[in-house]
């Protein structure tokens, strides 16, 4: 059975649909809807049975938290037990917005949405349906992407149908997500604020907002690793954001070196597998007569917001392997870089 695909106004959520969705969230059941990260799938983020469905319908191991959304910051700062002067700055500078802050949490936030560790991560987000939701539901909502864990995430309601379609009952359908990839996390549990997860707000923003030094801090967790205790952030997993195939990182120097071992594995293949998609910012590689060059934007927001499309495509084509030329080493691009490296493992 597929799940339910409701079209809602990006702008102006109907207030019927938005009563529907919440009741199944007061329920204790999951709801997929669209954030201007990701589409996320949520569930009432203090009741521990509800959160417990999203992490059964992802696969997704107890070790890696998720992230409580809230509709404004007096509501996140009611998740926590404490509330620094770094907190409310970038709330005022962020918010709504793509940022998570992870801080000590408050008593009455259930176990499994931290991974069993004392923090929190809380964000308000900036799409007009999340913050419908949020506000029709009247609880705080838990809600990683809406997808199978390790897999590319979600940016159009189609996505998540591929993904979870047959696992959840409802999709909130309001359109393509406009930043593209996940929040920046950034923990402020220590006397250095530190990102525990690269995303669109970059460090030099957060630095400008606090008027000092942020550190950088990610780290890389085997998916499989059953011994892997609570993370602090989600995105952790080695191996994440990834599509079926597999996926190659190349510089633009390194074109002649990538040619070649397409080359190689195309005569070492004994029946031919699915198509090349090369994903591009400038270099010209051919990858043969039934692969797929993407030119790809050279600007960071825009490149964002295309990565996981053409990574669904791709699944879509049933493509073998795809190549991607890898964008400039720079701050702005470095939630980028994280998801490219995380795919290619």
């Amino acid at each position: 059975m597929s799940a339910r695909s409701l079209l809602v106004d990006a702008q102006r959520p109907d207030p019927a649909t938005m009563a529907e969705a919440a009741a199944l969230l007061r329920e204790g059941n999951v709801v997929a809807f669209p954030t201007e990260t990701v589409y996320g799938l949520g569930a009432d983020a203090l009741n521990a049975d509800a959160v417990a469905r999203i992490y059964a319908a992802k696969g997704r191991p107890a070790w890696n938290p998720v992230i409580a959304h809230a509709p404004d910051i007096e509501a996140a700062r009611a998740l926590t037990r404490s509330w620094p002067e770094s907190a409310e700055r970038l709330a005022q500078a962020f918010w709504p917005g793509p940022l998570t802050l992870v801080l000590p949490r408050a008593s009455h936030v259930p176990d499994i949405v931290t991974a069993g560790l004392d923090a929190v991560g809380v964000r308000v987000p900036a799409h007009p349906v999340a913050l419908a939701l949020l506000r029709a539901t009247g609880r705080p909502i838990a809600a990683p992407s809406a997808n199978r864990f390790t897999q590319v995430s979600p940016t159009t309601a189609a996505h998540v149908q591929t993904s979870l379609g047959d696992r959840i009952p409802l999709i909130l359908d309001g359109g393509p997500c406009e930043v593209g990839i996940e929040s920046t996390v950034v923990d402020l549990t220590s006397d250095t604020p530190t990102v525990l997860r690269p995303g669109m707000i970059s460090r030099r923003q957060l630095e400008a907002v606090l008027g000092r030094p942020v550190a950088l801090s990610v780290g890389s967790v085997r998916a499989d690793d059953a011994s892997t205790s609570g993370q602090r952030s989600p995105g952790m997993a080695d191996r994440h954001y990834a599509p079926h195939a597999d996926v190659w990182l190349f510089a633009s120097t390194q074109r002649g070196e990538i040619e070649r071992a397409l080359t190689a594995r195309q005569r070492s293949v004994t029946s031919p597998g699915g198509p090349v998609v090369a994903l591009l910012l400038g270099t010209t590689v051919h990858v043969g007569a039934t692969g797929r060059v993407v030119p790809m934007p050279d600007d960071p927001q825009a490149y964002a917001r295309a990565l996981y499309a053409e990574l669904h495509a791709a699944d879509a084509d049933g493509a073998s392997l795809v190549i991607i030329e890898q964008p400039p080493e720079d701050d702005q691009w470095r939630g980028v870089h994280d998801r490219l490296v995380r795919a290619a493992r």
